[in-house]
């Protein structure tokens, strides 16, 4: 692409961090301003683990989205981790989106955000999510609450699900971003390897089918992944639980459970792909996993 496509128009790139309490609905919006999916969604908290980069890319700029997990108290080591990147977000970016959930109102976390929110000078936009689900009365008062706590540069309501006023957000982040150069290809949507993105959508499932403690004592490793003689990619991939009994819950009665996970995660896989795909699990007990330093970094769980 021609980073100059007018004599008067200069090319614009920059990166934009996503951050909000958990279950907000940040990884709806990645996957709306992508038009792919690339961020797992479920109902479950802290369902974003690492921070995921989107790339948006137009005639004349290109915007670098970071999904940052959910900003939360930590309990675990993986917590710990999950905390640090999403604020080590604010540091690197154009620009801030504090998404929030208007339906639910504001709460503790909240406050929290807004207060790590002072400490960076980076244009923060208020973005209201979930605008279907209240009446314009309340979101008028919601606003005046927010804006009472903190100098926002944009205020802007949206629907991420339906995508409702998100075009008025891009058009908004546009502004926003300096002159630079075109980071990715024109076509490239992640700079994660498939491998992250495959493994991702086969959490989602099980975060999808199971409940309590199960999905957040879940991890997938991807050990094998190629493309065979007849044009099939080949996956092998390995669920790790922190229990015996785990294990037993994620393979269900006689595999039932596993081979649905197989069979919903292979329908995502093969749209990211776009190939036929064979996909074989294992499930494996990896005792406490989320408080061992060395399993969070074969993980790729890192701050570096």
């Amino acid at each position: 692409m021609n980073q100059n496509t007018t004599s008067s128009t200069k090319f614009r790139s920059g990166f934009v961090a996503i951050i909000g309490r958990p279950n907000v609905g940040k990884s709806t919006l990645m996957n709306h301003l992508i038009g792919q999916k690339i961020a797992i969604m479920s109902d479950k908290p802290q369902t974003t683990r690492n921070k995921i980069h989107g790339v948006y890319t137009t005639e004349t700029s290109q915007i670098v989205f970071l999904d940052t997990p959910g900003i939360h108290k930590p309990q675990s080591k993986l917590g710990d981790y999950m905390m640090k990147t999403a604020e080590g977000a604010l540091k690197e970016v154009e620009a801030v989106l504090f998404l929030i959930d208007v339906a639910e109102g504001f709460g503790g976390g909240d406050r929290f955000i807004i207060e790590q929110l002072k400490k960076v000078d980076t244009p923060v936009f208020l973005v209201m999510n979930k605008i279907d689900k209240v009446q314009p009365e309340q979101l008028l008062a919601t606003i005046t609450q927010y804006k009472d706590m903190y100098p926002f540069a944009e205020v802007v309501p949206i629907s991420a699900l339906q995508g409702n006023n998100v075009d008025t957000l891009l058009a908004q982040l546009q502004k926003y971003l300096p002159e630079g150069p075109q980071y990715y290809p024109a076509d490239q949507i992640t700079d994660h390897p498939e491998q992250f993105v495959v493994s991702e959508l086969i959490r989602e499932k099980i975060l999808h089918m199971t409940r309590e403690e199960i999905p957040h004592s879940i991890a997938v490793g991807i050990e094998d992944m190629r493309v065979q003689e007849n044009g099939v990619v080949y996956i092998g991939a390995v669920i790790f639980v922190e229990r015996d009994s785990q294990k037993g819950i994620i393979i269900g009665k006689k595999g039932a459970l596993l081979k649905e996970v197989g069979k919903q995660a292979r329908r995502d896989i093969e749209a990211l792909l776009g190939s036929r795909t064979f996909l074989e699990l294992w499930v494996k007990v990896k005792k406490d996993w989320r408080n061992q330093e060395r399993v969070l970094k074969d993980f790729g769980f890192r701050h570096d």
